[in-house]
């Protein structure tokens, strides 16, 4: 039996810590030198190692503390002996100094508590992904709307919006990201602005197994900040129609800013601008040169319409294209209207707008209300341009006009022959004298018709006073010329016969033709000249004749052959 007799105080050897033996009512027996180091220290301990030996004379096993006085902790870790000589039981008490440790623990919980109360405070949702890239943790209080068990288990970009996806997810971070925006469909459907930073997490090997980050919802700041873009954005594009109207003596050039103002303020592929004629309910375009799908045309020819009933844009869906109209007062009273189309995108919402936003209605609203000022202004000076250039009676181009634009064609001729016939009336001043000065006005302006109807385009047509007209007929040559001359004797004795003084004075024409071969460096007053001289050869032969005027000759002035009938 004494063989089995262990020595408690040699089992204390070589342990660093504090070491004990004690019997059943708790009395050490044997101690190490750092326990009996301690318990000179303060052996106060020791009640409470008593209470724990007396529960039902067994040690409990486990870990057990003791404090020591500095806040010190010594964690005992009991171990029965066999009995002692006596038979009395006996337990070693291992001990280790666990102050640090328990200091550390309780540093790192208050670490884990305060990070946690600064990420609810500072955050509105704070999250981690795992390797298959879903959030497998949410914050307590959910997000945008979402619970956590909404989103737990969920991949990211379920959630995120293209249109605003610019490749860099912090939820998918393999660097450190720090405030970068991420837009998310918030659980009411609407876009949802989050300022995220975020860590990636990797493994042992350094693989990557998630990430891990905490947002902050800044969607009212983000809107607030957008809708003041929108607002400055306008003001800018506003501010260049406004000051171009003010500024820019050619209306034109108004009217080519707000086009462009409507295409990019809009991001439409294209724009029209219409002005309406007054006293008709039409619209014609202005301002601007057009490059209109022919598809359009038909709908951009109806929507000017539309527009003038409704107080607010218009739009239709037509031949694959958005289109938007939006009409233009001055004065309180519609002119015109702003027309913007682009390509219907394959994915726009059925919102009853098309593929337009309340962005682009509100912007196209108030480019309309200042476009109707400069249409109004283009008009103006379209009509002071016409009083300036035409002849008030006969609506043909007046005589410093005629001048202007003959000068323009001999500068661009360089070959090929034109003609100009120059004519005046036969017994026009029968009418005047007979029936007076408002019958005279008539026959003008019956002339004025005949010329026009006459005309084709690249011909050029003018009254240079009184009862002498001009027809410029683009290129003809000499027989062409003279054919045209003997249509006009034979249509004016048809069309004014009814307007003569009477049966005795019929009123017609006498034309002079002047072929202008082009290339000979001709000023535009020869060739008129010779016009006039060839109208006066055809009075010398009898009313209602046509006469080829002499050529142009630049030999010292003088003209070349003299005058023939034909």
């Amino acid at each position: 039996m004494g063989s089995d007799l262990i020595d408690g105080q040699a089992l204390l050897t070589g342990w660093a810590g504090p070491g004990l033996v004690v019997d059943a009512e708790g009395r050490v027996t044997a101690a190490n030198a750092a326990g009996a180091q301690l318990l000179l220290r303060d052996d106060g301990w020791l009640d409470l190692l008593s209470r724990w030996v007396a529960d039902g004379g067994v040690l409990q096993p486990g870990t057990h503390s003791s404090p020591l006085p500095d806040q010190e902790v010594v964690e005992w870790t009991p171990l029965a002996l066999p009995p002692d000589g006596a038979g009395h039981a006996q337990y070693l008490l291992l001990g280790r100094m666990a102050t640090l440790e328990r200091r550390l623990r309780q540093a790192l919980t208050e670490s884990r508590q305060r990070y946690k109360d600064l990420v609810e405070i500072s955050s509105d949702f704070a999250w981690e992904t795992g390797p298959d890239g879903r959030f497998a943790f949410v914050s307590p209080a959910g997000a945008i709307g979402y619970r956590p068990d909404d989103l737990v288990g969920r991949h990211p970009n379920d959630f995120l919006l293209p249109e605003f996806d610019d490749g860099l997810s912090p939820f998918e971070a393999r660097d450190a990201i720090e405030r970068v925006e991420v837009w998310l469909r918030a659980a009411d459907g609407r876009p949802a602005c989050l300022i995220s930073s975020a860590l990636p997490l990797t493994g042992p090997e350094g693989q990557w197994v998630g990430a891990r980050g905490a947002c902050r919802d800044i969607t009212d700041a983000r809107l607030r900040a957008m809708e003041l873009a929108q607002v400055r954005l306008r003001e800018r594009y506003l501010g260049y129609i406004v000051s171009s109207t003010r500024d820019d003596v050619d209306p034109a050039r108004t009217l080519e800013i707000a086009a462009g103002v409507a295409v990019n303020a809009t991001g439409a592929a294209g724009s029209a601008l219409r002005a309406r004629v007054e006293g008709a309910d039409s619209y014609v375009p202005v301002g601007v040169a057009e490059n209109i799908p022919a598809e359009l045309e038909a709908t951009l020819a109806e929507l000017p319409h539309r527009a003038a009933e409704s107080e607010g844009p218009v739009t239709v869906t037509a031949a694959g294209y958005d289109v938007l109209a939006a009409r233009t007062l001055f004065r309180h009273e519609v002119n015109g209207a702003v027309l913007v189309w682009r390509p219907t995108p394959e994915t726009a919402a059925d919102n009853g707008q098309g593929g337009w936003s309340a962005d682009d209605l509100s912007m196209a609203h108030t480019i309309a209300d200042h476009v109707g000022a400069a249409i109004a202004q283009a008009r103006y000076q379209e009509r002071l341009k016409t009083l300036s250039e035409r002849d008030g009676l006969t609506g043909l181009y007046n005589r410093r006009t005629v001048m202007e634009l003959l000068g323009q064609r001999l500068g661009a001729k360089t070959g090929g022959a034109s003609a100009l016939l120059y004519f005046d009336l036969d017994n026009f001043k029968a009418v005047n004298d007979l029936r007076g000065h408002t019958a005279g006005d008539d026959v003008l302006r019956a002339v004025g018709d005949l010329l026009r109807r006459m005309a084709r385009p690249g011909d050029l047509a003018g009254r240079l006073g009184g009862d002498e007209f001009v027809l410029w007929i683009d290129r003809v040559d000499e027989a062409q010329a003279l054919s045209v001359a003997d249509r006009l004797l034979r249509e004016a004795a048809e069309f004014l016969r009814p307007l003569s003084a009477g049966p005795e004075k019929p009123l017609g024409v006498s034309i002079g033709v002047a072929v202008h071969l082009g290339g000979g460096g001709e000023p535009v007053q020869s060739l008129v000249d010779r016009g006039d001289q060839g109208m006066y050869a055809a009075k010398r032969l009898g009313k209602g004749h046509r006469c080829l005027s002499p050529a142009y000759s630049d030999d010292t002035g003088k003209e070349g052959p003299g005058e023939k009938d034909e």
